[in-house]
């Protein structure tokens, strides 16, 4: 007897780009997300209205040497002053020395800001992160997800043998 499982329906959004990153709306468009382009968004970003993300893309083999003279930093400046929940896509197939450094500077530049980074090797790995973040910030998602670590939390102090105001809990501080 076979059983089959039913698959949920595919997660779709639409996403604004610029009008820059027309390689990657096939892998997007191929999962029938609706594609908006346009030139008023800052170059290399995805924006994702529904769940209120944007993504940014940086390539460090298209920054010039020295990095430093690149004015990325401006650009991400920019980025995180306009987007609240933001997300820097590095991209970086090889982690090599000059990425590791790109990555260490961004880090510490924008270290105390909303500003997230994620390192990504190629497309795929791109289109995913973007969509997983998008679909776990985004109604009704978010609201099953906080539901759910509710009950966890919930559950944890239920069966927990320390109450949940006991100083002993910190003692191990």
């Amino acid at each position: 007897m076979e059983t089959h499982k039913e698959t949920p329906p595919q997660w779709k959004t639409t996403i604004i780009i610029s009008t820059s990153l027309q390689v990657l709306t096939q892998m997007l468009t191929a999962q029938q997300h609706r594609i908006r382009f346009s030139d008023s968004v800052q170059s290399g970003a995805f924006i994702f209205p529904l769940s209120g993300t944007a993504f940014l893309l940086v390539d460090p083999q298209d920054l010039p040497e020295p990095f430093e003279e690149s004015g990325l930093i401006e650009k991400i400046k920019k980025f995180v002053q306009v987007h609240r929940n933001c997300f820097l896509l590095l991209h970086a197939p090889f982690n090599g020395k000059r990425e590791l450094e790109i990555l260490t500077l961004i880090q510490k530049r924008f270290f105390a800001s909303n500003l997230r980074i994620l390192p990504v090797r190629n497309n795929t790995e791109i289109v995913k992160g973007m969509l997983t973040i998008a679909k776990a910030t985004s109604k009704p998602h978010v609201d099953n997800i906080r539901d759910r670590m509710s009950l966890a939390r919930a559950h944890i102090i239920e069966i927990s043998p320390v109450s949940p105001g006991d100083p002993a809990i910190f003692s191990f501080i």
